[in-house]
C-alpha cells in the first residue's frame, strides 16, 4: 500500500533513499517511504527482510545479552559476553568511562 498522508503527523510522503544505520554501522542505502513533516521513515517487508539478512551477514544482529550483576569485592561488576566484546573491540586492562544516563540505563562509553 503506497501511503501519501503520514499517520503520525499528517505530513507528505515522499519515496526516497535513506542510508540506513545499525549500531553506528551503515548497513546500506535503502527504499523508503519517509514524511516530509516528522521524518518518519517506513520500509517494506522486502526492504525490511534484506536489511535483517545483512545485518546477520555482519554479526550485528542479537548482540543483546542478558547477565546479571555480580559482587566483586566491595564493589558490583557486570560481565560482558564474548560477541558484544569482540564487537566493541575491547581488550582486558582497558580503560571506559561508566555513567548512569537515567535510573534505568548504563552507559559503558569506549575510550
Amino acid at each position: 500500500m503506497e501511503r501519501k498522508i503520514c499517520e503520525e503527523c499528517r505530513g507528505k510522503i515522499v519515496k526516497k533513499n535513506i542510508d540506513y544505520i545499525f549500531l553506528g554501522e551503515n548497513i546500506g542505502s535503502f527504499p523508503a517511504q519517509v514524511c516530509t513533516k516528522c521524518k518518519e521513515e517506513v520500509f517494506t517487508e522486502e526492504t525490511t527482510k534484506k536489511i535483517a539478512i545483512i545485518t546477520k551477514e555482519k554479526g550485528l544482529w542479537g548482540l543483546n545479552d542478558r547477565t546479571k550483576i555480580n559482587q566483586v569485592g566491595g564493589s558490583v561488576g557486570v560481565t560482558i559476553n564474548k560477541k558484544i566484546a569482540e564487537f566493541l573491540k575491547l581488550r582486558k586492562g582497558e580503560d571506559v568511562i561508566v555513567y548512569p544516563e537515567n535510573k534505568k540505563r548504563l552507559v559503558i562509553q569506549v575510550l
